[in-house]
């Protein structure tokens, strides 16, 4: 795959059942989108880094900020996200997609680049994530899809549920993808949840925010394990936080 456009496309729309306009919230003193995309133009592979954002006049304002933060966005499917999700790879003409959700501002280059490397590397991969063995904490999710899959996912999709999450339908056809999983083996911190979602969430991010970021350096995983670790009273703040189901 030496040579393909990689992009990282993060979906943002400002709806949330549990926290309206989330992505938007201010994050040490910017908002959490942009420390989303700052990480993800430190992944090394990445080319180019995009927001997919809906059509919705309350979506507007992801626009703006898209412009502020120098980098191309797309507005598509309001309700049809792997739609959305498609024209957003076509119009940044990519060879490879890294999908990335606008709502995990921990999301780290080094574990995604991990991910993207196995992609590139295993044989004739149309899909690869390290969320399938979960041992990562949530909010460091990351998918690596071709263009080509994701086009054929498309076009073959027809389940409101499969329109509704991007990888969903690749993963639960084995037989037509060649899937793989990125498996870590840094140890298991699947009990912390790094995403935001509910106010719980929020808080505390803002408090590894406040402990880690310094303007311009972007902090690890592996620093806010450890602060997580030496601070166990952090992880109560939202340990009563169930993930939301799809059904």
């Amino acid at each position: 795959m030496m040579g393909k456009k990689i992009v990282a496309i993060v979906q943002a729309r400002m709806g949330s059942t549990r926290l309206p306009g989330k992505v938007m919230l201010e994050l040490a003193g910017r908002t959490t989108i942009s420390h989303v995309i700052e990480r993800c133009k430190a992944i090394p592979s990445v080319h180019e880094v995009m927001i997919a954002t809906s059509d919705s006049p309350a979506d507007g304002i992801l626009v703006e900020e898209a412009r502020r933060l120098g980098v191309r966005f797309f507005q598509g499917s309001e309700t049809d996200l792997l739609s959305r999700y498609y024209e957003a790879a076509k119009y940044s003409q990519a060879d490879v997609i890294v999908r990335i959700t606008s709502d995990c501002p921990l999301i780290d280059p080094e574990i995604s680049e991990k991910t993207i490397q196995y992609f590139m590397n295993a044989p004739d991969a149309d899909y690869c994530s390290n969320v399938e063995q979960r041992t990562l904490p949530r909010g460091l999710d990351t998918e690596v899809f071709s263009y080509k899959a994701l086009e054929r996912t498309h076009l073959e999709a027809k389940k409101d549920y499969h329109r509704e999450h991007v990888g969903d339908y690749m993963f639960e056809n084995p037989n037509q993808f060649r899937i793989y999983s990125d498996t870590n083996d840094y140890g298991d911190f699947s009990q912390y949840r790094w995403t935001l979602d509910t106010p719980e969430d929020y808080e505390l991010i803002q408090k590894i925010y406040g402990f880690l970021y310094i303007p311009g350096a972007i902090f690890t995983w592996k620093e806010a394990v450890s602060l997580m670790q030496l601070n166990p009273e952090l992880a109560l703040i939202n340990a009563d936080v169930e993930q939301k189901k799809y059904v």
